[in-house]
């Protein structure tokens, strides 16, 4: 049957239209923002303040984000379960002082650290029964339910003298009430929770167990294509003194290197 040129016009245009929306699905895909996960609660490295995220954290990926060319846009949940978020999809990493321990090595694949630092025993001032982290025994210690800091107590000798209680938040005020006799976090975030808080509270010893901090990503191809580009962003910013002046800016020191 004859078509009218009328129709074959349409036709063209409705291809055209098709093709036309198809290319700008594809170029909405690649302009997607790197989606960031954290708990806003874990200062000075993320924390709200006013209605705003503020941090560490915020100001690096921010910084990643505008190297990559893209934007950033951050979602906040509580600690223990940004894992599940990045996992499922929803975000695409973690930026929340994310220690490389070898169980999340065999599941996600990482950036290069971007910050090196220690696990700090802290206590309530003037409590001079606990000097350090030998002193824990027979101790109740908090730390932040999802870390890391849990692991590294019991792999301690004496773990299991150890009373270890894991909380969403607040295990600085618990500590400084008296409700648990120490928590446990790192050396950089205990020592500005000591500076900026009004809580009476000190460091108990030095740090007992090196970490690294690191930029996690799902195994898969497309989240080591991403970490890769994110890795030679963070390089870029390492290079040009862009990490260490916003180390310098948060701590006073540079904590971006080993």
């Amino acid at each position: 049957m004859l078509r009218s040129p009328g129709f074959l016009r349409n036709v063209a245009l409705t291809l055209l239209s098709a093709s036309a929306i198809a290319f700008t699905g594809i170029a909405q895909a690649e302009d997607e923002p790197l989606r960031v996960g954290m708990s806003g609660g874990y200062f000075p490295f993320t924390f709200v303040e006013q209605d705003t995220l503020k941090g560490f954290e915020v100001d690096v990926m921010e910084a990643v984000a505008d190297e990559m060319g893209t934007e950033v846009a951050f979602e906040t949940a509580n600690f223990s379960g940004l894992f599940g978020m990045l996992e499922s999809g929803r975000i695409d990493t973690i930026a929340n002082q994310i220690t490389i321990t070898e169980e999340r090595q065999a599941k996600y694949v990482f950036t290069e650290p971007y910050v090196y630092d220690g696990a700090q025993v802290v206590v309530k001032k003037g409590n001079d029964t606990i000097s350090g982290v030998e002193d824990l025994k027979g101790k109740s210690v908090a730390v932040n339910l999802g870390s890391n800091y849990e692991e590294l107590l019991r792999e301690l000798a004496y773990a299991d003298e150890i009373d270890i209680r894991t909380y969403e938040s607040n295990i600085e005020q618990d500590t400084a009430l008296g409700r648990v006799d120490a928590f446990v976090m790192d050396r950089v975030s205990a020592s500005q929770v000591i500076k900026e808080k009004p809580l009476p509270l000190e460091l108990a010893g030095k740090p007992f167990s090196e970490i690294r901090n690191a930029l996690p990503f799902r195994d898969t191809k497309e989240g080591r294509a991403l970490r890769d580009q994110v890795d030679q962003a963070l390089a870029a910013l390492r290079e040009d003194g862009t990490l260490t002046d916003i180390s310098e800016r948060w701590f006073g020191t540079d904590i971006t290197r080993p």
